[in-house]
């Protein structure tokens, strides 16, 4: 039985509504992940920077695009299979990596299981709590994601790992300033959950009986180890550890770039572009795709939202590699409006993860089932019998809102 939540409903309404396990939109998968998970867990999964501009922007833009439907004459049916990067997938969402996804026991192999259920792929942070062995297993359909961090040779180690694990393709993400700063507090996560971390978190985890027996019945603790960091086997430095790395290592130049590139020999994504100048240096740099986001709003604040700077981005090299979009998707009716936009397909991260902390891996199944209803209810609407179709003529944009960044 389901029950939606508005005006009028009471304690006994939500009660039932939460004993059933499928939501019907991600606002709903985030309510239950924010009543199920302890605060700093939370708190760390919103994350956002500085004044959170960025983070707002990223959902709120596409609330100031409209659509223009057809009213007769409509496909009766719809294609929504396209290729990302070679891989052929059943629908224009992907997972998008995100780190050390301890939300839930299932973590990034649930993930990866619930995408490849659905036809997609699945992108791993090298910030994983788990590792890309099992993540592949899970899902072949894997693009293992990586930092600049450590020295060449450490980063070659890391990207042979990754191919050895059957990955099929790499994400390199360089857009990160380092800005720590929140306006409204930044969560504290402990650096490894010990005895003494256990203690100190033991009211908010207390406070979450749901959460913390979901982990106790496993026999095992969050892990906030990151093992894609080192040699398969070998103990991987915690989370905070490989951040420290990170600071220290100089950021990465154009060539570096190529080099990496170079190898992995496959299917490449250089994630983290807004600017068209930059896009045009990374498919000199020989990309076969790019990700215009943002880091979901977690770096420099007072970047414009994703679907802002997209429409310059595809213009300019959409038409010599594939062009995705990260940041903000929250319904299938705004990954349409990427694909109108110029993107080939979308990522999600945040609503990835709303899922799999209400339900595991039927909660993101539960999400990407959202999404690509969604996207064939827009389809239906606008008229067309596949994604490919999609354009701006299907939209209403305002005037000013598009961003041209280089």
């Amino acid at each position: 039985m389901h029950l939606p939540m508005g005006a009028g409903t009471t304690r006994q309404d939500e009660r039932l509504a939460m004993a059933n396990k499928w939501f019907e939109t991600v606002a709903e998968a985030q309510r239950r992940a924010k009543k199920r998970l302890p605060k700093s867990v939370y708190g760390a999964l919103v994350a956002g920077s500085e004044r959170g501009l960025t983070l707002e922007d990223n959902i709120t833009a596409y609330s100031e695009l409209g659509f223009a439907p057809h009213v007769a004459g409509l496909a009766p049916n719809r294609d929504l299979a396209t290729r990302v990067m070679g891989q052929e997938i059943s629908f224009p969402v992907l997972i998008s990596p995100t780190g050390v996804q301890a939300v839930h026991p299932g973590g990034e192999v649930a993930m990866a299981a619930a995408a490849a259920a659905r036809g997609t792929a699945m992108g791993l942070s090298s910030f994983a709590s788990m590792p890309v062995e099992d993540v592949v297993a899970a899902n072949p359909q894997t693009f293992f994601q990586i930092y600049w961090i450590g020295t060449r040779d450490q980063i070659a180690e890391r990207v042979e790992r990754a191919r050895a694990a059957g990955a099929v393709g790499l994400i390199a993400t360089l857009d990160w300033s380092f800005s720590h700063g929140r306006d409204w507090g930044s969560p504290t996560i402990p650096e490894t959950v010990d005895l003494r971390a256990m203690a100190r978190f033991a009211p908010e985890a207390l406070a979450h009986p749901r959460w913390l027996w979901s982990f106790a019945r496993t026999g095992k603790w969050p892990d906030l180890t990151t093992p894609n960091m080192v040699a398969k086997g070998q103990p991987g430095p915690t989370f905070f550890g490989a951040y420290g790395e990170w600071m220290g290592t100089p950021p990465p130049s154009w060539d570096d770039v190529a080099w990496l590139r170079e190898q992995w020999g496959g299917a490449f994504m250089l994630k983290g572009v807004s600017r068209v100048d930059d896009a045009k240096r990374a498919v000199d740099a020989g990309v076969s795709a790019i990700s215009v986001s943002n880091h979901g709003g977690n770096n420099l604040d007072g970047t414009p939202a994703t679907i802002r700077a997209l429409s310059a981005v595809a213009a300019a090299v959409g038409d010599q590699i594939d062009v995705l979009l990260d940041g903000g998707i929250r319904r299938g009716g705004d990954a349409v409006k990427a694909l109108a936009l110029g993107a080939k397909a979308v990522m999600i991260g945040r609503a990835s993860l709303w899922g799999l902390a209400a339900n595991g891996q039927a909660g993101v199944e539960n999400v990407l089932d959202i999404l690509r209803s969604g996207i064939e209810s827009a389809l239906l609407g606008l008229g067309h019998s596949s994604v490919s179709q999609l354009s701006r003529d299907d939209l209403i944009i305002p005037e000013g809102f598009s961003r041209h960044l280089g």
